[in-house]
């Protein structure tokens, strides 16, 4: 099937309208004429991502998180980003990254999922329409109240991580928690707002998770790779229902961050 047929098929459930105004979101290299037998899937566009999709003979690569964020004025070997450009072309490869818009209508209801949450609401509303509201994040019951200690442990186990950060008592009984894929400090407004108890997220820098605690909000720092690489399975499967005759393979989950 050709690439644009992918794009519309998947753009059928997850529009770029649902998109962030800063994202770059859609097809970033590459022909939608293309023919494509097969897509690999990974979280971003990295060499060591690239270089599977190559060996896996992918025709193209669905990420994440875009490549391509900001303008390019040229496209040169002398530059990292580049060298991924002129090696997807050189390999007749599609690049398309389906990022905020997943964010939206994706990632916010399956994180939620992996930790089991009830009685959800979004986090920060960016789509409302009558009686549907859509946006990043969700907030929620976690299935019983349990210490910020155990909630890091639970979360640990849950996606599946080898560390997570904790920052709070970590005695501190909590229930209601907020969570937010990716980089999620920039919505602590929300979270306050929301009466969460624990925030779990990534990207949490010292005094936002400091301030957050002295505000009455204890933090759970699980890694942006942490809380995303999610997208990979899940994606999978959805093309695998979307697309049955389309050939997929993923990247094997590997942590970029480790404590030695």
């Amino acid at each position: 099937m050709k690439c644009r047929d992918i794009i519309s098929k998947i753009e059928e459930k997850y529009p770029v309208s649902f998109a962030e105004s800063w994202d770059n979101t859609g097809l970033l290299v590459g022909d939608q004429e293309r023919e494509v037998r097969k897509v690999f899937l990974a979280l971003d566009v990295t060499d060591e991502t690239l270089e599977a999709a190559v060996r896996a003979g992918a025709d193209m690569m669905i990420t994440h998180h875009p490549m391509i964020f900001s303008g390019m004025k040229r496209v040169t070997a002398d530059d990292f980003i580049g060298r991924r450009v002129i090696r997807l072309i050189e390999n007749h490869m599609c690049a398309y990254a389906m990022h905020t818009n997943f964010d939206v209508l994706g990632m916010a209801e399956l994180s939620a999922d992996y930790l089991g949450l009830s009685h959800r609401k979004v986090l920060d509303i960016t789509y409302e329409e009558e009686d549907r509201k859509e946006g990043i994040g969700r907030v929620g019951n976690l299935p019983q109240t349990m210490t910020l200690k155990d909630c890091g442990t639970f979360v640990k186990e849950r996606f599946g991580l080898p560390f997570v950060k904790v920052y709070g008592n970590p005695d501190t009984e909590v229930r209601l928690a907020a969570v937010c894929t990716g980089s999620g400090k920039s919505l602590m407004k929300e979270v306050l707002k929301a009466g969460a108890e624990v925030y779990i997220t990534a990207d949490m820098d010292y005094h936002s998770a400091i301030d957050a605690v002295a505000q009455g909000v204890c933090v759970i720092d699980a890694g942006h790779y942490g809380t995303e690489y999610i997208f990979m399975d899940y994606m999978k499967k959805e093309l695998a229902e979307m697309l049955p005759e389309l050939k997929t393979e993923t990247m094997d989950v590997l942590h970029p961050c480790a404590v030695i």
